[in-house]
């Protein structure tokens, strides 16, 4: 958002010179080799306005992004239309106790069911293994060492995807690898900027714009790989998207921010936790459900509407079918330029009036998003009408209403607890963020095996369902935590 005085614009980051950073510098008795390198940031402008190390680490997550979307584009189609074959799932190792212990839970799955399940249960627990990624960084490796071992397990496990018998061991070196790597790189690029500096938003819009970018390409270069020439082939291009992004990384470290030096055996010393800190942490941790059902019709796009969009989707062009994977390359498209229309947008909003808070926006983003399911019923309700599958036209409008909204949640969510995380607790806290995204890919997990179960419409109505409950306890939260997690900024940038 815009700061007085400045005229430089940001999104999400609001009150940085307010009582939440006065409190955390009160604590510092002596200025770090952090606090002086991210001083030297604020003048250094080699990344499109931000400093380098913004370039290194955002490319370094480019790569990884495309080797994690590229993986998970193919996991639900390559196990309902393949590995779960009866022919084929008795050569998994390990798979039938795996399978006893998910339908203990579950109860007895289709394969479509199964594979649902699957999927939520790795794209869950990819957002919780940061938790413990995020503590060895903070307290025994450091960073960067942290995000190298992270990167070089989940090559590992790209590659070991390419084999049908390893499918088990691939996702836990998949799940170790994103654990030590994701929350980790978010905070090096938090790192970056002093608590003060205007760029920080911005950093981290740059930084998903990335993001974006390996979501439009991974579908269209590991999915058709995948799908047309066999499943190996995409796994592995995924694996090698992932070596590069090793490489990358370990290119640019001298650009990235000082950690605390330790010797053998030393434990990093912090700040005591204050009362306001435990109040803040504690409220941010049950903001955690909340977010998570504000994600059901954005994680869905990975899951059950793969299934749903291959058949009730028009996809034959010229005699040519297009790849269902190609989708997810759309909604990163549309993404992409619905994501840069937004920071533009946020920009020229607080040249005139004063910019929402964090929750404000996402709540905004919340509520917009939560109409994009009922496009899709909309869409369920032709098919059933016309017994045809309903033009390609109808998923351009159900993207384009989902990720209008989400443009407004997930990055500025992980600004706010970059920002209101406890000094010291970085990496941790944006781990602790992630964890809504292990609840809500389990909720989509579930929900998504009763699609084969329910009517289609009603199906994609209990999604708007679950995000209008996030809309409603979202406003509760802004309305009585909104001032300690949020401090709203004080009026327009001067033109």
């Amino acid at each position: 958002m815009a700061r007085k005085g400045t005229g430089v614009a940001t999104t999400g980051i609001q009150g940085a010179n307010g009582p939440a950073t006065a409190a955390k510098h009160d604590s510092d008795d002596a200025i770090s080799p952090l606090d002086e390198f991210q001083e030297k940031m604020k003048s250094r402008t080699g990344f499109f306005g931000h400093p380098a190390g913004l370039g290194w680490l955002s490319m370094s997550e480019v790569w990884e992004r495309f080797s994690y979307y590229g993986m998970q584009a193919l996991l639900v189609l390559y196990l309902t239309h393949y590995l779960l074959k009866p022919e084929r799932i008795g050569h998994v190792w390990g798979f039938a106790p795996f399978q006893r212990a998910i339908e203990f839970f579950y109860g007895p799955l289709s394969p479509q069911a199964l594979a649902s399940a699957i999927f939520g249960l790795y794209a869950g627990l990819v957002y919780v293994t940061p938790l413990a990624g995020g503590w060895l960084a903070d307290r025994v490796l450091g960073r960067t060492r942290t995000v190298t071992i992270g990167a070089m397990l989940m090559a590992i496990g790209h590659f070991l995807m390419a084999i049908e018998a390893s499918l088990l061991p691939a996702l836990l070196c998949l799940l170790l690898g994103v654990g030590c790597f994701k929350g980790n790189i978010a905070a090096q690029v938090g790192d970056l900027y002093a608590e003060n500096d205007p760029r920080r938003a911005d950093g981290f819009m740059v930084y998903y714009l990335g993001i974006q970018i390996a979501v439009i390409v991974s579908p269209l270069v590991c999915g058709t790989l995948g799908q047309t020439v066999g499943w190996h082939w995409g796994f592995g291009a995924a694996g090698a998207g992932m070596a590069i992004g090793l490489a990358t990384y370990l290119s640019g470290r001298k650009t990235f921010p000082p950690e605390t030096s330790r010797k053998d055996g030393e434990k990093q010393t912090h700040a005591p936790l204050r009362g306001r800190d435990w109040r803040v942490i504690a409220i941010l941790i049950a903001l955690l459900p909340v977010l998570a059902l504000s994600l059901v019709s954005n994680q869905e796009i990975f899951n059950a509407y793969l299934i749903w969009a291959e058949k009730n989707f028009q996809l034959k062009f010229f005699g040519n079918e297009m790849p269902i994977t190609w989708m997810l390359s759309v909604d990163a498209f549309v993404s992409t330029g619905l994501m840069a229309g937004v920071i533009w947008f946020w920009r020229w909003w607080s040249k005139h009036w004063a910019e929402p808070d964090e929750i404000t926006k996402i709540v905004i983003g919340t509520s917009v998003t939560a109409f994009a399911p009922i496009v899709l019923a909309l869409a369920s309700w032709r098919v059933a009408a016309t017994g045809h599958p309903v033009s390609i036209v109808w998923a351009f409008a159900f993207h384009i209403v989902n990720d209008l909204g989400f443009a407004m949640v997930l990055p500025t969510g992980l600004a706010l607890y970059s920002r209101a995380a406890p000094k010291g607790l970085g990496g941790t806290m944006i781990a602790v963020y992630y964890v809504h995204l292990f609840l809500g890919n389990m909720i989509v997990g579930y929900i998504g095996g009763l699609l084969g179960k329910m009517n289609a419409a009603s199906f994609w109505l209990m999604h708007a369902a679950f995000m209008g409950v996030a809309v409603a306890l979202l406003i509760l939260v802004r309305a009585f935590f909104g001032r300690m997690l949020a401090p709203a900024y004080e009026g327009p940038a001067p033109a």
